[in-house]
């Protein structure tokens, strides 16, 4: 039933919440990533809780049009391009059937607000900034629209609404690049939990990645000849066969191993036995390998980029590299660092515990939270800034958007100073460490 406005003007809501989460792939996908697995964890949670759930997507060779997952009803429209507009003219169709909907941006949204009627809130997922890597996938004139599409265009469309970033550099990276002006929240990745593995520690160091141009894997080459270390490299992408070509002519096949897709726990053991997990990313959402590893107890090195500079904590789960050093530099200083007594089982103590403090289940009810606040209230729109310390009865809380709108209406609460960048990435107050 569709909700109707009550005296406030705000949406009184009658029945379970039905809720779009439109992605450009589903995490069955052959190219499925990161930004699958976040949508497909809030998704069949959101469904776990009683809200109806409608997961729109594009169409992989073999896939079916329409079925249902854990209680989500999963619906594939195109391919690669042709899934945008497939999407809103499904969408234009059911433009009553919906109360809220999770617009995920992999480099271009997918513009529902244009297909919906103004009081259905709608929240952009944005993972982070593809800006420069619209350049690297695609001929100059396209990139160009790319651009267009992901800032200007965007920005207009979604005016009225919200965007949910996962990390706060992913933020910091829309205002500045983007020039994003509307509010932007914070709901990070979570970690599935890890078996506990007993794995003798190797000698290898290992990276978990898609083999895509802006992942720049080709890096680890020139790295295992320097330090004469295995590296294990797991994952698939458009750019395996040119690796496995390079690898090959320049015989390093003792040395880099493009294991490409592993069972589960064969990764986990990979990842769990090596010195070091790797990102040569140059620049991500957040890095949910990155988080996985540490779960692990092994910690990372990548570039000092974002997304990457939130999920390591430099010098305590990780080194980042900064602009001026070599990868190669960083990675051999961290393995001297690992080599003195007791830094390693310290390092991978604090690997698991800042591991711990993401959760696919508390990210889900923090989006939750805000989805509910946003029916409720009619508008998903909430003025800056964004993250505030609000104090009630002794207790603080990191509250942003229309939950911290509707908190302090309720009365008997106070903001009391701005969050800060890790108070606002963990949801409580007090930041790092605990």
């Amino acid at each position: 039933m569709t909700p109707t406005p009550d005296r406030k003007g705000r949406a009184a809501r009658r029945g379970p919440t039905r809720i779009a989460v439109v992605n450009w792939r589903d995490p069955w996908h052959p190219a499925a990533g990161g930004a699958e697995r976040y949508a497909w964890e809030l998704a069949r949670r959101f469904a776990a809780d009683g809200r109806r759930v409608t997961y729109v997507t594009s169409r992989a060779p073999g896939q079916r049009r329409r079925e249902t997952a854990e209680d989500v009803d999963v619906v594939r429209l195109g391919g690669r391009f042709t899934v945008y507009p497939l999407v809103l003219a499904w969408m234009l169709l059911r433009r009553r059937s919906f109360d809220a909907v999770l617009d995920c941006q992999n480099g271009i949204p997918f513009f529902t607000p244009w297909a919906l009627p103004r009081g259905v809130p709608v929240l952009c997922v944005v993972h982070h900034v593809h800006d420069e890597q619209f350049g690297m996938h695609f001929p100059g004139w396209l990139a160009w629209v790319g651009r267009l599409l992901e800032g200007p265009v965007a920005r207009r469309a979604y005016r009225r609404h919200a965007c949910v970033a996962v990390s706060p550099s992913t933020v910091r990276a829309m205002r500045e690049r983007l020039r994003w002006t509307g509010p932007v929240y914070v709901v990070p990745n979570g970690v599935t939990p890890q078996p506990e593995v007993s794995v003798p520690a190797g000698d290898h160091l290992v990276c978990v990645s898609r083999l895509v141009p802006h992942k720049r894997i080709e890096r680890l080459l020139d790295l295992a000849v320097r330090l004469r270390v295995p590296v294990h490299v797991i994952g698939r992408g458009t750019e395996e066969a040119a690796l496995r070509a390079e690898v090959e002519r320049r015989g390093l096949g003792d040395l880099v191993l493009l294991r490409g897709y592993l069972p589960e726990a064969e990764k986990t053991a990979l990842v769990a036995g090596a010195r070091l997990h790797l990102s040569t990313s140059r620049g991500e959402g957040w890095g949910l390998s990155v988080t996985e590893a540490a779960a692990l107890g092994v910690p990372t090195v990548a570039y000092d980029v974002d997304g990457l500079r939130d999920a390591v904590r430099d010098g305590v789960t990780g080194w980042l590299v900064p602009g001026d050093e070599d990868f190669a530099d960083t990675v051999e200083r961290a393995l001297k660092e690992l080599a003195e007594p007791d830094r390693r089982p310290e390092t991978a103590a604090a690997c698991r515990d800042w591991a711990a403090r993401f959760d696919w289940a508390r990210s889900a009810a923090r989006m939750s939270a805000l989805v509910d606040a946003a029916v409720r209230r009619g508008t998903a729109y909430s003025e800056p800034p964004e993250a505030v310390v609000v104090r009630r009865d002794g207790h603080e809380h990191v509250l942003e958007g229309p939950v911290r709108d509707e908190y302090l209406d309720e009365g008997g609460a106070e903001p009391v100073r701005e969050a800060t960048a890790v108070e606002r990435l963990l949801g409580w107050a007090g930041g790092w460490p605990r």
